[in-house]
Parts: structure tokens; C-alpha cells; sequence
């Protein structure tokens, strides 16, 4: 069967009763150079273990096993448990886990599913999800990289330079597990149904070593969301937002500490920037 052919696709989908669920964010792709080239630009080989998040009816999950030593597809719906032994059930390298991956234990996952292996992750993530499950493949620091599906939109903002002023909280984020960088696009007209926008598949190499030293992680983070909080406001007002205990004139005095105009606005800081504002408040105590 072709898995991207959308008469076979819907006349599969049909036999077992599917019904495409706009609550799930349910895409599947209908064109096959797709999947080929996700699992072709991730750099999937034998030498690597793969975590698909969401296979669908499994046409990523098949180029994936054509490749990977071994491939573990979390799909949350039930629903395309049959179809999904159906279409790529014979592949011996294939486990298929119905569970959220929200509430895995990547890291263990990892280790049990592909000792020996080079650990990946790739996805074609539903849009309203990408958010929580980025953030959650990229903290477990469990993979050597991470290949995804997004909506155009966002996969620019999370490629965006920090600093550029184009990016958000997320684009430094995911600067400071890994180095993002985007792959091409995929316009409505490969999906069934077609959604609105065009998607982009982005990769990201996850850094052995964050970008520069932040003494306590979650301060930084915690400086980095004050900053976006409010974007129209200078950088002064955010941090004495985000921080009350500063105060205003306490957070003028911070950042000119850390050679910063308090004008500024956090959309225009560099990840070492955010460091710096970080480090100096744990100094403060």
C-alpha cells in the first residue's frame, strides 16, 4: 500500500471506521517525497534509534524504519492502533507504544528502547501541541537531535537569532538546548485534510553544553520569560515585574551593572545577555 496515495489512504481510514479529529490536530501527508525527506535530512541511519511522536498511519514511521536500527512510535489515538499494524506492523525493527509521550520518562525510554544506538527524535507534530512536546523532547536531553514538523510561522520565530528581535521565551528556549535550523517547507496541498498554512520542517542539533554559563537554569528561564512577558515594556519594567523583590530602581541599577540600557526590550538581548541579568541576581542573593 502507498501510504501518502490519498485514495488508498482514505479508503483504508474508511474500512476501519476513522474519522479525521480536529480536536487532535489530525494532518496525514499525502505526498511521499515528504517522509523521505524528513527521515533523508534528520541524517537517520542504522547506527540510530528513533523516537517518532504522533506516526499517524505511519508514512514517516516506514521511511524511518527503511533506515534506523530501531524506531519507538508514541501514538496517543487508539483509534490508529489496527491501521498502524496494518500499514507498518511488519517492520521487526518497529515498536509501537500507544501512550502520551507527555507523560513519559524520555530519558528512560531512550535507554531501554536503543541501547547502543545514536538516540533521535523526529515528528510531525499537530500545531497546538508543538509547544509542550518541543519543550519536552529538548529537556530530557536525551537525543542527539531533534527533526520536526511545525507550522511555518513558528518554525521561523524558533530559528529566529535571539537578539534579532523576531524571536520569543521559545526561540531562546530552544537556543539553549540546541542549534535549530530550518530544513524546507511543506505547502497545505501535501496534507489530508489541508490545513491553512504551510508547515516547515526544522532540525535541531541538541548542544552537549549550553551556549554560556547560567549559575542556576531555572533563574535564567525566569528572566527570560519576565523579559517576553510583556514585550511593549522596557526592560526595566519586565525585570521589576518579573522580579518584584528589585523594585524598579532596583532593576534600572541591575542591568546598568550588566552594561544594559533598562530601555531596552528583552526581544533585543542575546542568550549571554539574559546569563549575565541571571547571574548578577543570584549574586544578589
Amino acid at each position: 500500500m502507498e501510504l501518502c496515495n490519498a485514495q488508498q489512504m482514505r479508503q483504508l481510514l474508511e474500512a476501519n471506521g476513522f474519522h479525521f479529529s480536529k480536536a487532535k490536530g489530525q494532518n496525514f501527508l499525502t505526498a511521499p517525497w515528504v517522509p523521505q525527506r524528513i527521515a533523508q535530512e534528520a541524517g537517520v541511519d542504522r547506527e540510530a534509534g528513533v523516537l517518532e511522536v504522533g506516526p499517524g498511519i505511519g508514512p514517516l514511521t516506514e521511511q524511518l524504519c527503511l533506515r534506523a536500527g530501531r524506531v519507538l512510535a508514541v501514538e496517543l489515538d487508539l483509534r490508529l492502533k489496527p491501521i498502524l499494524k496494518q500499514t507498518v506492523g511488519s517492520f521487526d525493527n518497529l515498536e509501537l507504544r500507544f501512550a502520551d509521550v507527555m507523560e513519559l520518562d524520555l530519558a528512560q525510554t531512550v535507554r531501554e528502547a536503543f541501547p547502543g544506538l545514536r538516540p533521535m527524535a523526529c515528528a510531525n507534530l499537530p500545531y497546538y501541541i508543538t509547544s509542550p512536546v518541543l519543550t519536552k523532547l529538548l529537556e530530557s536531553r536525551a537525543f542527539d537531535s531533534v527533526t520536526v514538523m511545525v507550522q511555518k510561522e513558528v518554525a521561523q520565530r524558533i530559528c529566529a537569532a535571539p537578539g534579532s528581535g523576531e524571536g520569543s521565551a521559545f526561540t531562546v528556549f530552544c537556543h539553549w538546548y540546541a542549534e535549530p535550523r530550518m530544513l524546507f517547507d511543506v505547502p497545505p496541498s501535501c496534507f489530508l485534510p489541508q490545513p491553512k498554512v504551510y508547515s516547515t520542517v526544522i532540525n535541531l542539533k541538541i548542544r552537549r553544553e549550553p551556549p554560556c554559563v547560567a549559575a542556576e537554569e531555572a533563574l535564567f528561564f525566569r528572566v527570560v520569560r519576565a523579559a517576553f512577558a510583556q514585550r511593549r515594556k522596557t526592560l526595566s519594567n519586565a525585570l521589576s515585574a518579573g522580579f518584584p523583590e528589585l523594585g524598579k530602581a532596583g532593576a534600572a541599577a541591575l542591568l546598568e551593572s550588566c552594561g544594559l540600557s533598562p530601555s531596552l526590550r528583552g526581544e533585543v538581548l542575546t542568550i549571554p545577555q539574559f546569563a549575565a541579568i541571571a547571574n548578577r541576581i543570584a549574586q544578589q542573593g
